[in-house]
């Protein structure tokens, strides 16, 4: 049992400590590569669905949607993750510029 929850809260918190790391990193395309995994594997499970599925059309995209939606929760945690850590990282280096030209 310890372990099913010592491995629940690594899979919960890893990906999200993960996340700030990349975020806060200096080249700004590192923070998106999570988001962008996810966001390809929510594809890939509406095309999954969408294919092996025989019901009616209106079936199909009324599933296809809540499971992009479904899928896209943590795309959209990943993302704000990212705009929060970017947002204090360009705040800093505004910072820094103006201490710079203080100098001057």
């Amino acid at each position: 049992m310890f372990f099913k929850s010592v491995t629940f809260i690594i899979f919960l918190v890893g990906p999200i400590l993960l996340q700030i790391f990349l975020s806060k990193s200096k080249n700004k395309w590192l923070g998106l590569i999570l988001p962008a995994i996810n966001f390809l594997l929510s594809i890939i499970a509406v095309l999954g669905m969408a294919f092996f599925e025989k019901p009616s059309i209106a079936q199909i995209i009324m599933q296809a949607t809540m499971l992009f939606l479904a899928w896209n929760i943590p795309t959209a945690i990943l993302i704000a993750i990212y705009y929060l850590c970017r947002e204090k990282f360009k705040k800093k280096k505004e910072i820094d510029k103006m201490n710079i030209q203080d100098l001057h």
